[in-house]
C-alpha cells in the first residue's frame, strides 16, 4: 500500500529566500516551509486583519447564551495567535469591540468588558513568553476605567517584545479614526506647523491609530457576512478579502492555513498589471 501523499514544496525564488530570512530573523520558532510547503514564503501575508464574527450565533445554535459564544471565541484567539507566529506573520489585528457594539444589550456589553479584563490578565505571561507585543487601537472615551487599566498594563508589559504585534481594535470605528486624524491634521495646519500642500497619504496614514504598522495584506471575516463593518477602511484599500462561513469559535489553525493558501494564489495588481509592484 502507498503511504500518504505529501504536499509538494514550492520552489524558492530569490524573493522567497529573502522573505524566509526576514521571517526567521524575527521569528526563530517559525516554520512556514514545514507548515505550508506549497506556499512560497514571499506569499505569506505580513499583516492579517480579522473580523471575528459569529460568536453569538455560534452560541445560539447550540442553545447557549451569547456570552458563552464570546468566551469560546476568546479561547480560540490563542490558537490563531500561535498559528500566526508559527507562520511568521508580523501583525495580527483583531476587531474585538466596535464603536457600534455599544448598541448591544447591556448584559452582553458587560460580559464583553469582563472578558477583555480576563484576557489581559490571563494571557499576559503567555504573550510575553512568545515575545508578542500588544497594541490597542480605538477611542478611549467611554471605555470603563478598569478595562482601560487592564489594557494599559498589558501594553506596558509587552512594549519591549519584538515578535508578532497583536493589535486589538477595541471601541474602534474606522470613520471615527479618520475623523480624529483629520482633526489632528487640521489643528497642525491651523497653527502653521503643516502647510495644506504638504498633506498627502503619508501624513494621513501617520495620524491614524495604526501609524507605523504595515497595511493589512489579508482581511479574514468569519461568519459569512460580506461587508467591512467600518473596519480599517483606509488601511484595507489593497487588502485581499477572505470570507468564511465558519463562526469565529470554529476558526482554527487549519482554517488560518486555508485562508493563507487562498491569499497566496491571488494576483495582487495594485491597479496595474500582473508584473507590477507597488512603488
Amino acid at each position: 500500500m502507498s503511504g500518504p501523499v505529501s504536499t509538494p514544496r514550492a520552489e524558492l525564488t530569490g524573493e522567497d529566500r529573502s522573505a524566509l530570512r526576514r521571517i526567521l530573523d524575527r521569528f526563530p520558532e517559525a516554520d512556514p516551509r514545514g507548515l505550508l510547503p506549497d506556499v512560497p514564503p514571499s506569499r505569506i501575508p505580513r499583516h492579517i486583519a480579522v473580523i471575528m464574527d459569529g460568536n453569538g450565533r455560534w452560541a445560539e445554535e447550540r442553545g447557549f447564551p451569547r456570552a458563552f459564544g464570546h468566551q469560546a471565541g476568546a479561547s480560540g484567539v490563542r490558537e490563531v495567535i500561535t498559528a500566526s507566529v508559527r507562520l511568521g506573520i508580523e501583525v495580527l489585528t483583531l476587531y474585538s469591540f466596535s464603536s457600534e457594539n455599544w448598541r448591544r444589550p447591556g448584559d452582553e456589553i458587560q460580559a464583553l468588558m469582563r472578558l477583555c479584563i480576563a484576557y489581559c490578565e490571563g494571557e499576559r505571561e503567555e504573550l510575553l513568553r512568545h515575545n508578542i507585543r500588544v497594541r490597542v487601537i480605538g477611542r478611549r472615551t467611554g471605555m470603563p476605567d478598569d478595562v482601560l487599566g487592564a489594557l494599559d498594563t498589558l501594553c506596558k508589559a509587552t512594549e519591549r517584545c519584538t515578535g508578532l504585534t497583536l493589535c486589538l481594535a477595541i471601541n474602534y470605528g474606522a470613520r471615527d479614526e479618520i475623523v480624529d486624524a483629520v482633526r489632528a491634521i487640521a489643528s497642525r495646519s491651523a497653527s502653521g506647523e503643516l502647510a495644506p500642500g504638504d498633506i498627502d497619504e503619508t501624513v494621513i496614514a501617520g495620524h491614524l491609530n495604526t501609524a507605523g504598522l504595515p497595511d493589512p495584506d489579508l482581511l479574514i471575516r468569519t461568519g459569512g457576512e460580506m461587508r467591512l463593518s467600518n473596519y480599517l477602511l483606509w488601511q484595507l484599500s489593497y487588502a485581499e478579502i477572505y470570507v468564511t462561513e465558519q463562526h469565529w469559535p470554529d476558526f482554527s489553525e487549519s482554517s488560518l492555513h486555508e485562508a493563507v493558501r487562498t491569499f497566496a494564489c491571488r494576483r495582487r495588481r495594485f491597479g496595474g498589471l500582473d508584473d507590477d509592484r507597488p512603488g
